[in-house]
């Protein structure tokens, strides 16, 4: 199910400024940026409440990988990153990586697919990716109910990206029975470009589950 939209070698930088603000970018494109880990680290919590196997979509600074195989009741956790060069940077950064993380360079949604029904216990799918992905609306819909949901245990966890309005993704709404949502404040970089302007500010993240 690999979307045609996905680039096989984009351009991948980090770059810090002179006050130490990280950035990864992905052809150009801020990916992630370092002052998300308090966030990543609040979504993992909410995600692995009740435990066991769990998978990401994305590696990017791997705030929410080492924070998701970090909690105690996490049994393993499989990142799957398609860039080498994403995968080499958190090696060289990352320090004391538990041993149930697990990376693995491949398409996600490629990957998914080879997943037994019922596997994972929680999912967090945040990755970078092009508009074009981010646009296709039938893209999504297939992905949600043919391998989403098949693959989530019953009463599995699905997290995907926060937003900054009080608002229930509708992408993800139709395929579960239940949303916690949480509030977490944030303070971004004055050189964040992917908030629509909304530098500073309250987050909203959102758990789903379904309850069968």
């Amino acid at each position: 199910m690999k979307h045609p939209a996905q680039p096989v070698s984009p351009d991948i930088a980090v770059r810090s400024s002179q006050a130490g603000e990280r950035t990864l970018y992905i052809d150009g494109s801020q990916a992630m940026q370092e002052w998300e880990s308090p966030l990543m680290q609040r979504s993992a919590e909410l995600l692995c409440r009740k435990g066991g196997v769990y998978l990401e979509c994305g590696l990017g600074f791997g705030f929410s990988a080492l924070a998701i195989a970090r909690q105690p009741k996490t049994q393993k956790h499989t990142v799957v990153e398609p860039y080498d060069e994403v995968i080499q940077e958190f090696r060289k950064t990352a320090l004391d990586i538990p041993g149930n993380l697990e990376i693995v360079q491949a398409d996600f949604f490629e990957y998914i697919e080879s997943l037994p029904t019922n596997s994972v216990d929680g999912i967090m799918l945040d990755p970078w990716l092009p508009r074009k992905i981010r646009d296709d609306a039938d893209f999504w819909v297939k992905l949600m109910e043919d391998q989403i949901t098949r693959v989530l245990a019953p009463g599995g966890q699905f997290m995907s990206f926060f937003v900054t309005e009080p608002k229930i993704e509708p992408r993800w709404e139709p395929y579960f029975d239940e949303v916690l949502i949480q509030r977490h404040s944030y303070e971004s970089y004055s050189t964040t470009s992917y908030l629509q302007g909304r530098l500073k500010g309250t987050a909203y993240i959102q758990c789903f589950t379904n309850s069968h």
